[in-house]
């Protein structure tokens, strides 16, 4: 089935692109949620008439989600969740549980916003990317622990690590140097 994308839909196409996609996807999706219209000539005519309004509103709503965006930028969400002594949950960590989270911290967000590939089933740290808008998406450091002070002591080890990783390339160039002065000695 042909359609006219109304708004750009990842791994589908931009807006005014006419893509075919299965039946099912545009009758069940695109064409309830107001994302897509049947390929016809009408509708071509209609939506070349109503394509500058579109995008302005489009635009705006890009604009809006890049604000939001930025004050999300490096936002670090705590989840205590009960496991087990190897590190597995006993229970997982769904997108709608990282919206929650999110919300809780401030900033509203629908559960469909949150991509997650697989739900989050260990303790740890993990980036999870949050779609704004189809062009404005933003990754949010979930970082799943027992309890908050279990939570902050790996912060610090990750912390730690981080500064050990900046520090192991000076040192190296620092012997890399001492090297080379030996050997223009000799």
């Amino acid at each position: 089935m042909e359609v006219i994308l109304l708004e750009r839909i990842e791994k589908l196409g931009q807006m005014g692109d006419v893509v075919n996609v299965k039946p099912g996807f545009a009758r069940n999706f695109l064409l309830p949620q107001k994302k897509a219209l049947r390929a016809s000539k009408d509708n071509l005519a209609f939506f070349e008439k109503q394509r500058v309004q579109l995008e302005a509103l489009n635009l705006k709503r890009r604009d809006e989600a890049q604000a939001v965006a930025d004050k999300m930028a490096g936002l670090s969400v705590l989840m205590v969740r009960q496991a087990g002594e190897s590190g597995m949950l006993y229970g997982s960590v769904s997108g709608k549980d990282v919206a929650d989270a999110v919300k809780a911290a401030g900033f509203t967000i629908e559960r469909r916003m949150v991509n997650l590939d697989q739900p989050i089933k260990t303790l740890g740290s993990y980036g999870v990317r949050i779609s704004l808008h189809p062009e404005v998406s933003v990754v949010v450091t979930i970082n799943v622990a027992r309890s908050a002070e279990e939570a902050e002591r790996a912060a610090a080890a990750a912390a730690a690590a981080v500064a050990e990783e900046a520090e192991a390339p000076a040192e190296e160039e620092e012997v890399a140097a001492e090297v080379t002065e030996e050997a223009a000695e000799a």
